[in-house]
């Protein structure tokens, strides 16, 4: 079984986790809020296993930064 591999760029999720960091009012909670989405993340990839490709935590910083920036996709 090969594994596939996403690139990603490095200084994007670094970027976006200092915005989402510099956004929060508290480092420690907003830290804790990503722990908690990659583990979540992470229960369901594992269930879905065509889409573990990227690792959780990387998966939940990426989203909550486009969360935070296009509130348009969080829905009503």
């Amino acid at each position: 079984m090969l594994h596939k591999h996403y690139h990603f760029d490095s200084h994007q999720i670094l970027q976006r986790s200092e915005e989402l960091v510099s956004a929060a009012s508290n480092r420690y909670r907003i830290t804790v809020q990503v722990a908690h989405r990659a583990k979540r993340r992470r229960y369901e990839d594992f269930e879905n296993l065509e889409d573990a490709m990227m690792k959780p935590v990387l998966r939940a910083i990426i989203e909550m930064s486009d969360e935070m920036t296009q509130p348009e996709i969080i829905g009503d």
